[in-house]
């Protein structure tokens, strides 16, 4: 089990994600190679494998930099095509911390939200 270990951990998160899209799928090389296809949306299994080196690359940047300045970072970039309003509906919308809500929203919003406003 050792040496299996360290080849998947080698792998980083990707090396997790197989991990579980074989143990929830079963074990069949079968379902996880429709699993990956399936990630991998229109681009079948080639699509699914790039995802898996994407989320490689997103890891260590959020590893460098952390969560929240990449996320601040990336609504920074979107509020200046997108509306501000649309974007904080999606922040209250997100599986985060309600204090990394709050950080967003002060950052997109020129009035500033307190804790006691609704998140």
């Amino acid at each position: 089990m050792d040496e299996i270990v360290k080849k998947l951990a080698g792998l980083g998160l990707p090396g997790v994600i197989l991990v579980i899209l074989t143990v929830t799928s079963g074990g069949s090389s079968a379902a996880v190679a429709a699993a990956i296809t399936a990630l991998g949306g229109p681009f079948g299994i080639v699509g699914g494998i790039a995802l898996l080196g994407l989320i490689t690359v997103v890891g260590d940047a959020v590893a460098g930099y952390g969560l929240e300045a990449i996320v601040n970072a990336i609504y920074k970039e979107r509020s200046k095509t997108e509306s501000v309003q649309v974007l904080l509906q999606e922040i209250k919308d997100l599986p985060i911390s309600d204090e990394l809500k709050l950080k967003l929203k002060n950052e997109l919003s020129p009035e500033n939200f307190t804790e006691t406003q609704e998140i």
